[in-house]
């Protein structure tokens, strides 16, 4: 590996998720078959929203912001991943790593925000449901999304300048797909202290504080769901907001389980794997779990796919 003064350092080798040579083409095609799949679904999601007009409302609005977002999600590591896989070459540039790193982490924290967002949305639409489209107006789905980029810009540069002034020597092996920052910061040669903390602090308040804001939320529709005189009016109410929480509880699901058997396993090749269930899997079903049991995105697509006929 190239350095210069055992500290300039110009690449980084990423392992991926498998170094056996003959699981390689199986892996390019696995994934880019998930991928083709997470971006046109996505976009069709993307699409329908906004050509049909019944859906110009801010749960579907969110929605497609969700969606754009999950686009961006895996094409920050799954093309890399292929390009590797295809070329039988596992570097990455420097300038690279720390650009897809910053990407990576703006994008996980905008899924983050806005799973918030809409968590948010269905508490107001069924404990406020006279108040609904007075609360939720234009202007504050507007800016809640505004909001959700410029933290997650501020938690990213944050992040990524602060591994810019590490010095890096010899051992550039990242056991992993793509530059995940806490594999990177741990090669450095020097007292990582001081990013471990925001690290931590990172997780702590902009991983715990949404979920925290889910929790409640969701606390606060399942009381007044329950409160509900007819069984056909708690089960509405409830259809409105389960592809969310079905979605919720994959992200975080996976989110936890990945770091879980990490731990357990001090396995980096086993976490490497695990992995791929928040950063490739979950953006891949989403589409699927909002489609398959929404009767208006189907009626959207149908209508979408006829008007192109």
């Amino acid at each position: 590996m190239k350095s210069w003064n055992n500290t300039i350092i110009l690449e980084f080798l990423l392992l991926g998720i498998s170094e056996e040579p003959e699981l390689q083409p199986f892996l390019f095609g696995l994934f880019l078959s998930m991928y083709l799949v997470t971006v046109l679904g996505n976009l069709l999601i993307i699409l329908a929203t906004i050509s049909d007009s019944h859906l110009h409302t801010p749960m579907y609005f969110f929605l497609s912001n969700l969606s754009f977002v999950d686009i961006c999600f895996v094409s920050t590591t799954v093309p890399k991943m292929l390009v590797n896989i295809q070329t039988h070459n596992k570097v990455i540039t420097y300038a690279g790593c720390i650009t897809q790193m910053c990407f990576f982490l703006l994008f996980v924290g905008l899924d983050n925000f806005l799973l918030t967002v809409m968590a948010y949305d269905r508490f107001v639409a069924i404990c406020h449901p006279l108040h609904y489209m007075v609360i939720m107006n234009p202007q504050l789905c507007g800016l809640l999304v505004l909001a959700s980029w410029i933290v997650g810009v501020l938690n990213s540069m944050l992040q990524s300048l602060m591994v810019l002034p590490l010095p890096f020597c010899t051992h550039m092996e990242i056991p992993h797909f793509f530059c995940e920052i806490n594999q990177v910061v741990h090669l450095a040669c020097s007292d990582t202290f001081l990013n471990d903390i925001v690290m931590y602090f990172a997780v702590a308040l902009l991983g715990g504080g949404p979920l925290t804001g889910i929790l409640y939320s969701y606390s606060k529709i399942v009381s007044s769901i329950r409160a509900i005189s007819s069984a056909q009016g708690k089960y509405k109410a409830f259809s409105t907001c389960a592809s969310h929480l079905s979605v919720v509880s994959l992200f975080y699901g996976t989110c936890l389980g990945v770091y879980l058997s990490s731990a357990a396993t001090h396995n980096s090749h086993t976490g490497a794997a695990a992995s791929v269930m928040y950063t490739v899997v979950t953006p891949m079903l989403n589409p699927f779990i909002y489609s398959l049991r929404n009767k208006d995105i189907k009626g959207a697509m149908k209508t979408f796919f006829r008007g192109k006929q």
